[in-house]
């Protein structure tokens, strides 16, 4: 049960990572665009700005949670590295039980939220729904609140190689390995 728990996370690892690099790539090709049209034709287009607001929405939740599974996060740790081994365990136990209840709380009002402005419009794109632009928000919260459930229930797994792909790896350590 681990096992396929871990990857499901693997899986929803990949997709946060691949959407969260797509969105940063278009949103480097839409504001240039924005840009040029502005000041080089004189005409600026509405659109640009709008959707990368959206696709850094999207960078942002989706990166952090992915982010998250990998231990890539700024942690200062100068009081728990001093702490006795068994408060060390206490203090992750804590962590992430207020992850859980953080994640937690905007999955549900995030969710509410997007489903709540579904009816409205933003100016500049009609047709689009200003509940897909806060989407991100709760997917986000979701995949964080999954990766916190892993950390929980399975342990850590950011010493996996699938998120440290660029290190180099003792000789049997496998891509695939995850459940402890």
């Amino acid at each position: 049960m681990k096992k396929t728990y871990v990857a499901l996370m693997d899986t929803v690892y990949l997709a946060c990572i691949w959407s969260a690099g797509a969105a940063i790539v278009m949103m480097s090709l839409i504001i240039p665009w924005g840009v040029f049209t502005r000041y080089v034709l004189g005409t600026g287009s509405q659109w640009p700005e709008p959707i990368a607001i959206l696709l850094m929405m999207v960078f942002t939740f989706l990166g952090a949670a992915a982010t998250y599974r990998a231990n890539g996060h700024i942690a200062v740790s100068l009081l728990t590295d001093v702490l006795p081994a068994s408060l060390q365990r206490f203090s992750r136990v804590l962590v992430d039980g207020l992850m859980m209840l953080v994640c937690s709380f905007v999955v549900w009002y995030g969710a509410r939220l997007s489903l709540g402005t579904m009816g409205q419009t933003i100016s500049e794109l009609p047709w689009l729904p200003v509940g897909v632009t806060y989407a991100s928000l709760p997917l986000g919260s979701l995949a964080t609140l999954l990766f916190v459930v892993e950390r929980f229930w399975v342990g850590p797994q950011h010493e996996r190689r699938l998120m440290r792909y660029e290190e180099d790896h003792p000789p049997g350590l496998q891509a695939d390995e995850g459940a402890r």
